[in-house]
């Protein structure tokens, strides 16, 4: 069964639980999803489905591209996505794949593209902490400080903490819980925030690393001794029971 549909973020909100808490959550408009294009094993090399989501204008495609979306008979979209699957037998092409294959409770993984922040300094880019406000300080306060040695090695460092470009590149989220699911409406609520801007387009999956219980505390030894003494003292007085 699929897990995976393509949805696009609208923006952040709360709800209250059947507890009474707050939780904050981004909505976001998932599917319908329709298969475009099955691929399989014998033409491909691989078994996929190809999904679309947002419907385009035709007038905005090209005649190839417009060719590849005949097929499934639904018109053009603005994003295609593949989904390995193991077997495509079980789907036809113009088939939509909704929000309901998720539910309340679900934990997913989230994919999206995080917002760009140009060029950036070594403050906002890695989190340094700056010179200090006096003391001396001229003109120096938000630097990032020596950047290498002299003759020896005579050169920077590869992966040395720089200003640079900041943001706009794929971000995965794991684990984030499905608070709420309206089918009628498309929409999902997430707990939490999920990478990207508004209208951003994200890819919503079942999550691949199931969150971790937390481990058991191991009991102290002044426990273990209490309890051997009750342990003992419940085998005395049962012996003592079956003498008399």
């Amino acid at each position: 069964m699929v897990r995976e549909i393509i949805g696009k973020k609208l923006g952040m909100t709360r709800v209250f639980s059947q507890e009474g808490n707050l939780v904050p959550v981004t909505v976001v408009e998932a599917g319908p999803c329709p298969i475009v294009q099955k691929k399989t094993k014998e033409n491909d090399g691989y078994a996929a489905l190809q999904i679309g989501f947002g419907k385009k204008k035709p007038t905005r495609v090209n005649r190839p591209l417009m060719g590849h979306f005949k097929n499934c008979g639904l018109g053009p979209f603005y994003v295609l996505k593949e989904l390995r699957v193991d077997e495509v037998d079980s789907y036809e092409l113009g088939q939509q794949i909704a929000v309901d294959i998720f539910h309340p409770g679900d934990l997913v993984d989230v994919t999206g593209t995080s917002k760009g922040r140009g060029f950036s300094g070594v403050i906002k880019r890695h989190g340094f902490r700056g010179a200090p406000g006096s003391h001396g300080t001229h003109e120096y306060f938000r630097h990032g400080g020596s950047i290498g040695s002299a003759a020896d090695p005579s050169r920077t460092f590869k992966g040395k903490k720089m200003p640079g470009h900041f943001g706009n590149r794929k971000v995965t989220v794991q684990n984030i819980e499905v608070v709420e699911v309206r089918p009628e409406q498309n929409l999902i609520f997430l707990k939490g925030a999920i990478p990207g801007w508004r209208n951003g387009i994200v890819t919503i999956k079942g999550a691949k690393k199931a969150a971790v219980p937390p481990r058991p505390r191991p009991p102290r030894k002044e426990e273990v001794e209490v309890k051997a003494k009750a342990e003992a003292g419940e085998d005395a007085e049962e012996g003592k029971k079956e003498e008399s």
